[in-house]
């Protein structure tokens, strides 16, 4: 009877584990296809907003725009169809606000039914117009020409440069600068952390006394469980002033200040993985090299680092992906400016700080919404590649330790 109740309870909690790992594994990929599913709608829009047009006199021969071309055509930087493909004629913009200035209100209508008539006969006298109206004023009794916009592509939002998802009266999607600036702030936060990191590493494994080695360690992982906000309320109240003072910069919000930051909450990460894969080294083999006439020094050089250089390696890379995802540090101290980095003391903006910052404000189902998705499509996409890079290298330690 006994011996039932025991196999009863062990198949119990076998049960319950593997319920609860497929539910577990179940629920990551249906937040993985939701991800995918809205990012890839962004694919399938135009950058005008849903309820607007674009509208021009009906002979003119142009038929589609690029968001980009319609963008330097109301900020004026392209003054001539022919630019794009039209006739050699100046293109002249109409804001719909300024309607009054045209035509009467007689003519307007008191319910404004009259505008699209006014609207047509407006590209009708002027060839070279571009309107921008909404799309109730292009039904009845209109008679020009709605253009159509180019969807966008993968290509484009990739190598674009300009992020204004709310820009008027197309959507600038060019998330170049996002990729660069998470990039570069994640590569100087490596190159600070990594030095650090590995010098205290091999310290604490090497050369500490095991007392000292016991209340290094715990004081070292409890930084990783300080609150990021924490950290940017640190970055934001010493680095960044200090920044700002040392290199005379009108603003001290730059990569910089983001990679110091993501350095100081990578090193917990990089130092821990890295000491446990330096005392990995066989006792053995430090002993043949201090009797082979090596001093302490050279043994770390020349035997225990190479030996635990996949170790290393993981750790930097572990390292790499927690600044990669991190969010609320950044947003703090980076100055969060949409632009392609030159050096580490201009502002910049990251990924998971654009999608942390505008979230909340884009409406359920736009472009801009939808765009945010793609933006966690790239990220995770980042993330899975340092994961495999992770899991290549930790199978060749293994593989080498046989």
């Amino acid at each position: 009877m006994i011996k039932f109740l025991k196999s009863t309870f062990e198949k119990l909690i076998e049960g319950t584990l593997f319920l609860s790992s497929t539910i577990t594994t179940l629920a990551i990929v249906l937040i993985i296809i939701f991800l995918f599913k809205e990012g890839i709608g962004t694919f399938n829009q135009t950058p005008i907003e849903d309820g607007f047009s674009l509208v021009v006199n009906k002979n003119n021969p142009v038929n589609e725009l690029t968001a980009n071309e319609i963008k330097n055509i109301f900020d004026q930087n392209i003054t001539n169809w022919k630019t794009v493909g039209g006739k050699n004629d100046s293109i002249t913009l109409f804001n719909i606000d300024n309607i009054g200035e045209f035509y009467s209100d007689s003519a307007i209508g008191e319910n404004f039914e009259f505008l699209p008539q006014c609207i047509s006969d407006y590209t009708e006298n002027n060839p070279g117009a571009i309107a921008f109206v909404t799309t109730r004023y292009t039904g009845k009794g209109f008679t020009g020409k709605i253009l159509t916009t180019t969807k966008v592509n993968i290509s484009q939002f990739i190598s674009q440069k300009e992020w204004f998802p709310t820009a008027q009266p197309a959507a600038q999607l060019g998330v170049l600068p996002l990729i660069l600036g998470t990039l570069w702030v994640s590569f100087g936060a490596i190159l600070i952390a990594l030095p650090l990191g590995l010098a205290t590493s091999i310290y604490m494994a090497e050369i500490t006394s095991p007392k000292i080695r016991n209340i290094l360690k715990p004081l070292i992982e409890l930084l990783a469980g300080i609150p990021s906000v924490v950290y940017g309320f640190f970055g934001l109240v010493i680095i960044v002033p200090g920044i700002q003072k040392l290199f005379d910069l009108p603003v001290g919000e730059t990569a910089l200040a983001g990679s110091i930051v993501l350095a100081i909450m990578a090193l917990p990460t990089i130092i821990t993985i890295s000491e446990d894969a330096l005392r990995t080294t066989p006792k053995a083999m430090k002993e043949a090299s201090l009797a082979l006439g090596a001093n302490k020094w050279q043994t770390i050089y020349r035997v225990i680092i190479p030996y635990s250089g996949s170790g290393i390696t993981a750790a930097t890379i572990l390292g790499i992906g927690r600044a990669i995802g991190e969010t609320m540090a950044v947003l703090m101290v980076t100055g969060n400016a949409a632009v392609i980095p030159h050096s580490f003391l201009e502002p910049v903006r990251t990924i998971p700080a654009t999608i942390a910052a505008e979230l909340g404000e884009a409406p359920q189902g736009g472009l801009h919404y939808k765009a945010l998705f793609a933006l966690g499509c790239i990220l995770f996409i980042i993330t899975m590649a340092i994961n495999l890079i992770v899991g290549y290298v930790s199978s060749k330690k293994k593989y080498n330790a046989r």
